[in-house]
């Protein structure tokens, strides 16, 4: 596969590009994967829609090539037409180098995300009945049982690190009994899953999380219970083992990465925006509105949503070639000028969970989550702050993901919590 030249600075700044087709590689493409793209992705998706419009041409790794949509309109079209906007990569994947890096993350498995028709039909019937049993109100009790050690953990240091002393350890604990996955199970599944999204070993990664979720296969069979991994083994789709695993490893791949970068995300921005900060503490703002808020600005999964369109296909005036990604900015598309409000409290038209056929079967347990970990944290430490600048805090390379490298804060010194 040619090398592609990525976008450098003076790439960005050059005059706006005629409207052309992303198949065209003599010209620039955009490097999600650069440091530049994690430390200001808004200003860069602007100068895309000045250069390119709705279809930008990018690069998701160093020479593979993709169409990133920045449309909010052409997004929705894009996501309500699996026809000729397929989830299946196997063509595409061919000419990709077994150690692409973005490889494990992007490449054809039998579960709900990359199938479409009767067997993306089958897959996440399976899922949708194993999560639909999950009672809210144990999911609540759970996020406090987890919590509350956590922050008991910290509090009377008087600072802390909230994603590696708290938003990490919740998600992590909180969709294990989901799962029903022990501790040392998950623990060797979330690894491979963080490399997979890191980029870094992906493909060591992949298969760690891979023969984790099988003991937790082998397990459950021996050992069934309430929980969605054995309800999906008892569901008559009548799942094949790789099948179930691949159904988990979407859930994991949906539960620990996302929930954890919302919950982080949501807190930065109540300790970092003074307005919505003091709403959300005298009540006129909830953490669900500091929840959309982020879902419409910095959702966890910036790029992610993948189609391969099985044949050329214009579409706004541009050729998008067939059997090549096409990609979804759910951060871009939220911010698209043509949908434009900036009052986003209450607002559910963003498209972080996705949309059409394959829309995210979980968003409103990642919410309840969501809003359960920052309200118990909120709750139990009022006066927290943050701890550097603002200014100071520093963003994750990778094509994909919005997630903070860390997110320090401080407070007065508590005293434990009681024991749930």
């Amino acid at each position: 596969m040619p090398r592609i030249r990525p976008v450098t600075i003076s790439d960005r700044l050059s005059p706006r590009a005629p409207h052309s087709s992303p198949t065209d590689t003599d010209g620039p493409r955009i490097a999600l994967y650069a440091p530049e793209f994690a430390v200001d992705p808004h200003s860069i998706y602007r100068t895309m829609r000045e250069q390119h419009g709705s279809l930008v041409p990018v690069e998701v790794a160093p020479g593979v090539p993709a169409t990133l949509v920045i449309g909010y309109y052409t997004a929705l079209r894009i996501y309500n037409d699996p026809d000729h906007f397929p989830a299946d990569p196997r063509t595409w994947q061919r000419d990709i180098p077994a150690d692409c890096p973005v490889l494990p993350l992007m490449q054809w498995r039998p579960n709900a995300r990359r199938n479409d028709g009767s067997a993306h039909a089958r897959y996440r019937q399976a899922i949708a009945a194993g999560l639909g049993e999950v009672d809210p109100f144990n999911l609540h009790e759970t996020v406090e049982r987890v919590a509350v050690p956590l922050i008991n953990s910290f509090c009377g240091d008087g600072s802390a690190d909230l994603i590696e002393q708290y938003a990490f350890p919740l998600t992590f604990a909180v969709l294990n009994a989901v799962l029903g996955c022990p501790t040392e199970i998950a623990q060797r599944a979330a690894a491979g899953m963080a490399a997979m999204f890191e980029g870094v070993g992906a493909g060591g990664g992949a298969e760690l999380l891979m023969t984790s979720l099988l003991e937790l296969i082998e397990l459950k069979r021996a050992e069934p219970g309430d929980d969605v991994t054995t309800r999906m083994m008892q569901h008559p789709s009548a799942l094949s083992e790789p099948e179930i695993v691949n159904q988990v490893a979407t859930l994991y791949g949906a539960g620990i990465e996302p929930l954890q970068n919302l919950i982080v995300n949501a807190l930065r921005l109540m300790l970092t925006d003074e307005q919505f900060g003091d709403s959300a503490l005298d009540g006129s703002l909830s953490t669900r509105d500091a929840l959309d808020e982020v879902l419409f600005n910095d959702p966890p999964m910036a790029n992610f949503c993948f189609t391969f369109p099985k044949q050329p296909i214009l579409i706004e005036g541009v050729w998008l070639p067939a059997h090549q990604p096409v990609i979804i900015s759910m951060a871009a598309c939220n911010t698209d000028p043509v949908i434009g409000s900036n009052r986003h409290a209450g607002n559910r038209a963003h498209l972080a969970f996705g949309g059409g056929p394959h829309v995210c079967p979980a968003s409103s347990l990642a919410y309840s989550i969501a809003q359960d970990a920052i309200d118990q944290l909120l709750d139990s430490l009022p006066e927290i702050r943050l701890g550097v600048p603002a200014d100071e805090l520093t963003w994750r390379t990778g094509a994909f993901h919005r997630a903070l490298t860390t997110l320090p804060v401080v407070f007065p010194p508590s005293p434990p919590l009681s024991p749930v």
